[in-house]
């Protein structure tokens, strides 16, 4: 099977070509750097993902604080992640660099807050 990417490591964007057997990567085409490689391997066998949203902020001048986290998580647990930081309501103020979740889900990666909401 022949699985097509668009590699998202540099500013290239390269057009990545994979022969497939399964999940066994027979061949790698298209790349024109090593990281090319890397990305679609990690792809195939194991996607991470980064993930922005939003908290409620209780008694802040803006009822919603944006947040990320602080590195990536396997694709499989974002809806897992999502739903922990659903029921997350912080009071005011919050700052950047807050963190809301610590180790969110014991994936080692925490969910900090990306914009100051002060107290209304």
């Amino acid at each position: 099977m022949l699985r097509e990417f668009t590699c998202i490591m540099c500013p290239q964007g390269c057009d990545i070509s994979v022969e497939l057997e399964g999940k066994t990567i027979k061949g790698i085409s298209g790349n024109k750097c090593p990281k090319g490689e890397a990305y679609v391997t990690q792809e195939i066998e194991n996607p991470m993902r980064n993930i922005a949203t939003s908290v409620l902020v209780d008694g802040g001048e803006l009822p919603l604080a944006s947040v990320r986290l602080s590195g990536v998580i396997p694709k499989d647990r974002i809806f897992d992640v999502m739903a922990e930081i659903r029921k997350v309501e912080v009071p005011a103020p919050v700052h950047e660099g807050d963190v809301v979740i610590a180790d969110v889900l014991g994936l080692g990666v925490d969910v900090i807050v990306t914009k100051d909401v002060e107290v209304a």
